[in-house]
This record gives C-alpha cells, structure tokens and sequence, in this order.
C-alpha cells in the first residue's frame, strides 16, 4: 500500500470530520427536535392534573400553547436539521469521488491494478455514497441519544425507578445493537464487492459488443455476465436478510424494553407512587422512546454498511504505487535519447536497446506480450522488474511520472476517442484550433475522414467515437498522437484497420511531420518499417537482430514471417 495510505477508519473520520461544521448543526438542531418530542406527553401528563383533573380552563389554554409551541419548535428544527444533515452527506460523498479520482489519475498509478472499470466507477458512486450517509445519519444517532437522556431525567424526576431503569438498561441495548450489525456489515461488503465485479462486467461487454457479434460469442458473454449477476443478486439476498434479521432483532429488544417502562409505570400508579398525569406522560415517553431506538437501529445499519464502503475506498486510496515516485524533472529542452539496459519485465528478459536522438526507430515483436511489456514500461504504467530505461542519460525512476509522460508519449494500439467534435479529440483539451492541428490532421490522413463527415472537424462522435469506422478512428487517434508533438512518440500498430493507400499516404507523411523528435514505430507493416531510420527485432524478449527494413526482408527469414506474411 501506499505508505500512510488510509484506513477503512480513517476514511470515516476523514468524511465526518470534513463536513464537522454541517454535521455539528444538523446534531444540534435534531437534539432540540428529540428534546421538544420528549417533553410533548411531559406537558400533556401536566395538562391532566393541573387542568383536567382540577378543571382550571385558564391552566388548560396555557399549556395548550405551550403545546403548540413545542410542535412548532421541533418540526421546524427537524427541517432545517434534515437539510443540513442531506447537505453534509452529499458533500463528503462528492470530497471522497474527488479522491478516488484524484488517485486514479494519479501518474504514479496502481489504484485500477486488478480492479475493472466498472468495480471503480461503483466504489466511486456507491460505495461513496454509503460512506457520505454516515455524515448524515450521525446527526439522527446524536439526536436520538439525546432523546434518551431527555426522558431518563424526566423519568428520573418523576419516579428514581423508571429513571434508572432507563439509564441502566440503555446501554445493554446499545451494545447487543453493535454486536448484532456485526453480520450485517460483513455481507454489505461481500454484496458491495458482486455488485461492484458485474458492473464492471457489464462495461466491458458494452464496450466490446461488436467483437462479440463478430465473432458470434454473444451467448458466452451472456452467460458470464448471468453466472456474475446471479452471484450479485445471492450477496444482495444475504445482505437484504442479513439487514431484516439486524433491524427485527433491535426492534424485538426495544419493544421489550419500552413494555417494561410500561408495566414499571403502571405498577407505581397503582401504589399510588406516581400520579395519573405522570402516568399517562410515562407511557408516552416508553412509546416516544421507540422512535430514538429506531433511529439508532437505523443509524447502526448504516455505520455497518458504510464501514464497509469505507474499506473499499481505502483499498483503492492505499493502493501501492505502480512505478516509483520521482521528483527529477527531464532536461529542458528533452532532446529524445533513450536507453534501456537490461530491462526484464513480464516477457521482455533482459532487453537491451539504444535509440538515438531524432531518430525513427521501428520495433518488430514475434510476441505480441513483449511489445505490450516494452509499452508498459516507457508509459511509465510499470517499473521494470529489473534493469533501467533512461532519457538523455537519467534513469526513468528519478524522475517525476507526470514529466516522464509530458516527454514520452505512448500511443497504444487500442487507444478511446472521446464523446465530442474531431477537433477536440486531435486537440485532447490543448489550446489550438484546425489550423494548427492541420499538419497532424495531414499526416495521420485525417484530413480525409474529416472531409467526409457533415459538419468536418466540428462534427459530433458519439461515444468512444463508434460512429466512425475503426480505420477512421485509428488516423483520429494517431492525429491527436501527432498534434501533441511529444519530444518522444511511441507508436503501436497505428495502421491495422486502414487501407493499403491509406497506409502508404501516412508512412510518407510520417517522416516529415516528426522531423528532429524521436519516434518508435511498434509495428509489423511494412510501409511504415520502410521509412524507418532502423529497424529492432524482439525475440524471446531480447533483441535478435536490427538493420533497415530492405536489409532485414532480405537476410532474415525470422523477420520475413513476421512482416511479409
């Protein structure tokens, strides 16, 4: 984990204590509301003997406004003190998804290791808003307790046995209330995790319906996507019977209790201990207590499910960086030099590599998995289990991640458009406009899908531009790649989905549009390995051989399957 990362605890506290201000008022509001609550069978116990039972219609007008003023009081508190509390929630919900994001881009990554899309946009929604709840709900536990104090020092005025047998008996309660959510809180994190893994299922099925269809695996998807929904719905049951079981049990003690204040109360009339006012303000208080006794149970089913909650956000704020965290920045201006000395990472085993300054470099894979490694590590995604990769002579580890990505820019081959025009998605949130995009536009052959569309650059995609073809959205990709004029570009397969003209249109247009930065060309075409300076062929994750492209077709059998096949 991150060192110092948070705890599930300290992600409650943090969300609590950020909203104190909210949290404290809508606490105090809601004690005067439980307050007023309580004394409402106190007066009305008063209004029988002193107006009642002796007849005094002067007594019965007066406490009959101190009645009113008392509903007054307590339905405006509660209000203003609900509004607080929602208030106080959903900003430490909106605090926490800040968070969460804020870790999740976070250059040195790490926070999606293991976790899909979709498990992290539920911990960022769901789990967020569990654990917010716990701000609001707080204000009710404050409240309710201090309804129950309220009325155990006017039971206590009234008659010490029924005072005590509150004070006395409160506690008890409370704590085989804890003990009892303890079931609860396991099984609301066991549903939270299902819900969370068929969310993220789910995205990626979204996402990849055409592949499925193309390949006919609609069924199979289905029927994974059922097993892990079927899995979600039995956490919810258990989860669902598990919260019945947890509020059933803490209303059975309760009423247990209140019947007892009852029949302790009615016993002491009947001795004449108490009088019939007192009496009749007695089973009111036993009766108003169900409410605070509710709320706490309602309070504590939240507590449990936002502990839970709150684990799941620690997970992902305490989540272990994937590559070291730097503080260098590169030298400016960055001249582009890289060198990788033995590097072993997942399939590359001990690469060695030197790519000059300015140069065209293409790389060619026999396994797809070492050009992903080889990626991975000069995205700074990873840090190479072994070796060191340098830029212009700094090693890579000593530097910040977010500079490393400002000089190295990696463009993969399964690179997302954004929902938008052409023109943004090129741009990517620089400033700019289509003139400077142009050369970009020019080389990535761009400028052609453009002009087929109706309203050109300005034109609209729809998510994760679907409404182009993959070959027109590839030269989108590779535009936006090319207009952020990185002093290094690392591009992989940037031509699979476009046309043999096209694709020669790009490889001559490439050379230029990258004059005097470095570029590496992840590639197998050979239109773009022809307008290489030099091309590096990776073999069992090391480099096997390199030359020119006509030199490599003509000598290497190896390269020949790979490329001319």
């Amino acid at each position: 984990m991150l060192e110092g990362g948070p705890t599930g605890g300290d992600v409650l506290r943090r969300a609590i204590g950020g909203q104190r201000r909210h949290v404290a008022g809508a606490s105090l509001l809601g004690t005067a509301h439980q307050g007023c609550e309580a004394m409402v069978p106190v007066v009305i116990g008063i209004v029988i003997d002193r107006a009642v039972a002796t007849g005094d219609s002067g007594a019965l007008v007066r406490w009959l406004v101190v009645l009113a003023g008392l509903f007054l009081v307590l339905s405006t508190c509660y209000r203003v003190g609900a509004r607080m509390g929602e208030r106080a929630g959903e900003q430490a919900a909106h605090r926490l998804r800040l968070e969460l994001g804020t870790r999740v881009l976070d250059p040195r990554g790490g926070a999606d290791a293991d976790r899909l899309p979709g498990v992290l946009a539920t911990i960022a929604t769901s789990d967020a808003k569990r654990v917010g709840g716990v701000a609001t709900v707080l204000p009710y536990g404050v409240a309710a307790l201090a309804g129950l104090a309220v009325s155990a020092v006017v039971l206590l005025r009234m008659s010490v046995p029924l005072g005590l047998l509150v004070l006395l008996g409160i506690p008890p309660l409370l704590w085989l209330g804890h003990r009892i959510s303890r079931p609860l809180e396991r099984r609301s994190g066991v549903e939270q995790e299902h819900a969370a893994q068929a969310s993220g299922i789910a995205t990626d099925l979204v996402a990849g319906l055409r592949v499925l269809k193309g390949f006919g695996a609609e069924s199979a998807a289905v029927a994974r996507y059922r097993r892990t929904s079927q899995d979600s719905l039995g956490a919810a049951l258990r989860a669902a019977g598990s919260r019945a079981w947890h509020d059933g049990a803490i209303l059975a003690l309760t009423g247990i209790f209140i019947a007892l204040i009852g029949l302790v109360g009615a016993h002491l009339a009947m001795n004449g201990d108490i009088s019939v006012g007192e009496l009749v303000a007695a089973v009111g208080l036993a009766q108003f207590l169900l409410g605070p006794f509710q709320l706490l149970t309602y309070v504590n089913g939240e507590f449990a499910q936002g502990r839970a909650s709150a684990e799941r956000i620690a997970s992902v704020l305490a989540a272990p960086a994937a590559v070291p965290t730097g503080t260098a920045a590169p030298a400016a201006p960055v001249a582009g030099a890289l060198r990788l000395r033995g590097v072993r990472h997942g399939a590359l085993r001990g690469l060695d590599l030197d790519i000059a300054s300015g140069s065209l470099v293409g790389v060619v894979a026999r396994d797809q998995a070492a050009a992903a490694d080889l990626l991975v590590c000069l995205a700074r995604e990873a840090a190479p289990e072994e070796g060191s990769i340098e830029l212009d002579g700094v090693d890579l580890a000593e530097l910040d991640p977010a500079a490393v990505r400002g000089a190295i820019l990696v463009a993969h081959h399964d690179a997302d458009l954004f929902e938008g025009s052409v023109l943004d998605n090129v741009l990517a949130g620089r400033d700019g406009d289509a003139a400077g995009a142009g050369p970009a536009l020019e080389a990535a052959a761009a400028d052609d899908v453009a002009r087929t569309l109706p309203e050109g650059l300005e034109t609209v995609l729809s998510e994760r531009g679907r409404s182009l073809s993959g070959g027109q959205r590839q030269r989108v990709a590779l535009a936006r790649a090319l207009a952020a004029d990185a002093p290094v570009l690392v591009v992989h397969d940037p031509t699979t989905a476009v046309d043999t003209v096209t694709e020669s249109k790009i490889a001559s247009r490439l050379r230029d549009v990258r004059a005097g930065r470095t570029t590496i060309l992840v590639t197998t075409s050979p239109a773009l390995l022809a307008v290489t300076d030099r091309v590096v062929v990776l073999d069992g994750g090391t480099v096997t051989a390199e030359g020119r492209h006509p030199d490599l077709a003509a000598a290497h059998a190896a390269y020949r399957s790979v490329v001319l096949t």
